[in-house]
């Protein structure tokens, strides 16, 4: 079945604490996760909460992933959403397990925009590709 993308929603238990309080550690590891993918970074935004937490975005040409922690708990949420046969969320949601030392976590991967609902046939491209002389620029 193919589909416009995955999205995979995460939760990560009995994490290291440490970590998951660091801003930028967890904004250098979601960028290195989206690396893991094969995507493409356009973009960031991170904040730190008080006394403890951090949520962050990381856009990628491919969609996105987010993250929200509560160190206290040692635990974190995580969306990875990824469009495209190129990237692999999977190697996103392995390398964040391995680096938050993450005893245990919940997964599931949801198929987005499957071509049969949308009504894509089956053999169209991911993207439209438009051709150049349809294209009309004024300068």
């Amino acid at each position: 079945m193919k589909s416009l993308g995955r999205h995979i929603i995460a939760e990560f238990y009995d994490c290291d604490k440490e970590i998951l309080d660091s801003i930028d550690g967890i904004e250098f590891h979601m960028k290195q996760a989206a690396y893991e993918t094969g995507a493409t970074i356009v973009n960031s935004s991170f904040h730190r909460f008080l006394p403890y937490g951090v949520s962050g975005v990381v856009i990628i040409s491919e969609s996105h992933l987010t993250i929200h922690t509560w160190p206290e708990y040692g635990y974190a949420a995580v969306d990875l959403f990824t469009c495209g046969d190129h990237v692999d969320p999977w190697k996103a949601f392995s390398y964040l397990k391995k680096v938050f030392k993450s005893q245990r976590a919940h997964v599931v991967e949801h198929v987005r925009g499957r071509y049969d609902e949308v009504g894509i046939p089956e053999n169209a491209p991911h993207k439209t590709v438009i051709e150049e002389e349809k294209i009309a620029v004024s300068l």
